[in-house]
Order: structure tokens, then C-alpha cells, then sequence
């Protein structure tokens, strides 16, 4: 098998490491290996030790390797994350030179919209346009080929701290493999979770991860804002584990187990819990469960309620929110956050392509299964540009943002 048909895509995680391998087919993809190893070497979706992130690496791609019954891999699209990551909207314009615009106004008014400040310890990730505008006209996705004097774009620009996209990337060329894009993993989920519709209407994806939850706000098939909170499923777990005196695993087995936000809904019964070692089994009310996971998710979704109303967005989100991630599976999440939230919310699951099984249309893998569908429109850009298919396909913004990650990496190094 040619690697050139092979994608890799690593979602490198605070809990977990996960890996995908598919083939490209034409216009789908088939998933070939599946590799999930837990991760060790991050907190808050930041690298905190090399050596362990990269063991936690190697493992998962030695799982997917296996599956795939593949001996080697080139290169990978991974995600970021982290409360490194800041992001924010900007505008350029420019005047047209020969009335008809090409893809070179195109290129000169993001360039524009980029010739912004930032800290010198900071590199920008993603440069996305919103909508452009042609003369008086607004709400243009593609001005290319219309006729106009100036043209005028508003973009959000995601930004990173330069030595933690260096550490990232460093964790994976030690694992084996380079690193030919990164994406923002609340963009990747929102790739494999959202319909076009949705991003039309207007909605809210809430990726809920082991350190973060990210945030990204959608409205006229445009990204308005992305967030990540440092705050995700560990720290659910944490608190478990703080207020019933048990350790960090066995509070884990109890979230995912007995884990529920309504304490409210629940009946008079009980559960086991072992506590630290020494000491004998006992039984909890469930309620009280309830009570210690509920108060953080309330916190959480609170959060998510500031961000969207201090930027003037929550009249933007007419079809509610979508909760995904390894966290948004406790029991009664939805109902606790449509009633914070005031807006219709639902449970987010990846949506199905070739070689899915049931066990990954789970929102614990909506990003990586984001990443493996990102990486396919980027080489299908990148191969129409190359000349080596004359299909007419749809432009997607997302396209171009990926095929500049290899000159952003030769500036880091």
C-alpha cells in the first residue's frame, strides 16, 4: 500500500492518545487501525513531559499500526489545545487591481486581515475567513470571479504560545512521525460532528475533554468564536474524589459508573466505593453524586454562557448547543445545561463514513475522527493544485489554512 494514500490522524489528548489510520477512496475515506493509549505527559492540553507524552504516542500508533497491519507511517495531522491557545476576529481590506477578483485579492486581503500585533512568543495557527465583502455587498463566502473596486474580509486568527507548539510537535517527531498540519480540535470536532445546516443556523459546540472544553460558535456556515476553558472531565473526576475521600481511579470508575448531574432525579440508593488503602468499602447515596459532579457542571456551563453573551453572540445561537467529548456522556448532562444555558442542547456524536464501527461513533472520538476528515480535504486541495485530478469541487475554507502549517513549522525551527 502507498503511504501517499494513507492518512494519520493523532489526537494527543490530557486523558488519552488516540490514533487513526484510513486510506483515501476517491472522495471517502476507510478507516484501517484504531490505536487509544492513555496519555501521561500532558495537563490542560499542554506537554508537561516530553519523555512521557512520547511513550504515550508510540503506543497508541504501535496499536493503530498493528490493526492497519502497516509498518510505517510518514506524517500525521494533529490537534491542539491548551490555555495557550487565543484567539480573536480581525478585518483587512484592499483595492482590487484588475475589477475581476482572483485568488491573489483573495490572498492579499487575508495577508491584510493577519498584519495584526501579537506577543513575539505567540504564532498564529489558523487564519479563517468569516465573510468577505465586495464594494457594498456583504456576506460573500467566495468573492472570486466578481466584479468590484475593494474588497474587505473579517477573519478569526487563532494564535498559540510558539514553545508549546514546538513541544507538541517535538513529542511526535520523537515518536516517529512529522507533523504536516495542525488543527484547532474544536474545529476538528466540530468537522465530524456538525451539518452544514447546523453551522448555517447557528449553534454552540461544547467538546468537553479530559483538561479543556472547547468552544466554538457557529453561525451562516462561519466560525464566529473559539474558546478553550481549562476545565474538562478531569476535573469532574477530581472533585469526586476530593469529596468522597477515595483515590483519583476508583473516582473515575465511579463518574463513568454512577456518574449523573441531577441529584434531584435520583432514588434513595446507594453504591460501593473503595477508599484509600487500609480502609474498609462503603456505600454513598447516589445523590451525592449528583450533588459533587452536578455543582461542577453547572460551574462549566455557566462559563460557556459568559463567553457567548460577552461577545453579543447569544442572539446568533438559534439552534442551540451541541455537547461532545469524552465528558458529555454523564447521565442527565443535556438537561442541566439547556436549563443554564436557555437554549436547546443536545449530545453530540461523530457522524458515520467509511470503515466506522459502532464503538467509535462516541463523542470521545469526535475530534481525532475531525482531524482524519480535515487532513483528507487538505490533500484533496493540495493534489487539485498540483494538478493531479481536474475534478470541480466546492472550495472549503479549510483547505488553504492546512496546506500553510509546513511554512509556520519552518519559521518555529
Amino acid at each position: 500500500m502507498s503511504t501517499k494514500s494513507v492518512i494519520v490522524a493523532l489526537d494527543i489528548g490530557t486523558t488519552k492518545v488516540c490514533t487513526l489510520i484510513a486510506q483515501k477512496n476517491g472522495h471517502s475515506l476507510d478507516i484501517l487501525g484504531v490505536g487509544s493509549h492513555p496519555s501521561n505527559g500532558l495537563k490542560k492540553g499542554s506537554v508537561v513531559n516530553i519523555e512521557k507524552t512520547v511513550q504515550s504516542i508510540k503506543s497508541s500508533i504501535e496499536e493503530a499500526k498493528l490493526m492497519a497491519g502497516l509498518d510505517e507511517l510518514e506524517s500525521a495531522t494533529i490537534g491542539i489545545a491548551g490555555n495557550h491557545i487565543y484567539c480573536f476576529n480581525s478585518s483587512g481590506v484592499v483595492p482590487v487591481k484588475n475589477k475581476d477578483i482572483t485568488q491573489s485579492d483573495v490572498d492579499r486581503v487575508i495577508e491584510a486581515a493577519k498584519a495584526v500585533l501579537i506577543p513575539s512568543d505567540r504564532e498564529v495557527i489558523h487564519v479563517i475567513p468569516q465573510e468577505f465583502k465586495v464594494d457594498n455587498t456583504t456576506g460573500i463566502k467566495n468573492p472570486i470571479g466578481m466584479f468590484g473596486s475593494r474588497l474587505e474580509v473579517n477573519v478569526h486568527i487563532v494564535t498559540g504560545k510558539t514553545p508549546l507548539i514546538h513541544n507538541l510537535v517535538k513529542c511526535v517527531e520523537q515518536a516517529g512521525l512529522n507533523a504536516n498540519s495542525i488543527i484547532l480540535q474544536p474545529l476538528a470536532s466540530s468537522r465530524s460532528v456538525l451539518s452544514q445546516e447546523e453551522k448555517e443556523l447557528g449553534v454552540v459546540l461544547v467538546d468537553i475533554g479530559g483538561g479543556t472544553t472547547d468552544v466554538a460558535v457557529w453561525k451562516d456556515g462561519s466560525l464566529l468564536h473559539s474558546q478553550i476553558i481549562p476545565v474538562g472531565g478531569n476535573h469532574f473526576t477530581n472533585d469526586l474524589a476530593v469529596a468522597l475521600k477515595i483515590p483519583h481511579n476508583e473516582a473515575e470508575r465511579i463518574k463513568i459508573n454512577h456518574g449523573t448531574v441531577a441529584a434531584s432525579r435520583i432514588n434513595d440508593t446507594f453504591v460501593t466505593v473503595q477508599g484509600l488503602t487500609g480502609t474498609k468499602p462503603r456505600e454513598i447515596p447516589v445523590s451525592m453524586i449528583g450533588d459533587v459532579l452536578g455543582s461542577r457542571a453547572e460551574e462549566l456551563f455557566f462559563v460557556v454562557k459568559d463567553i457567548v453573551n460577552e461577545r453579543g453572540l447569544e442572539d446568533e445561537v438559534t439552534g442551540g448547543y451541541v455537547i461532545t467529548g469524552g465528558g458529555a456522556l454523564v447521565k442527565n448532562l443535556a438537561e442541566i445545561a439547556e436549563f443554564i444555558l436557555e437554549k436547546p442542547v443536545k449530545i453530540g456524536f461523530p457522524q458515520a463514513f467509511g470503515g466506522m464501527t459502532s464503538a467509535m461513533q462516541h463523542p470521545k472520538f469526535s475530534t481525532v475522527l475531525g482531524l482524519l476528515q480535515e487532513s483528507h480535504h487538505v490533500s484533496r486541495a493540495t493534489a487539485r493544485e498540483e494538478g493531479d485530478t481536474q475534478e470541480e469541487v466546492e472550495v472549503d475554507m479549510f483547505d488553504k489554512i492546512g496546506r500553510s502549517f509546513k511554512n509556520i513549522f519552518k519559521e518555529i525551527f
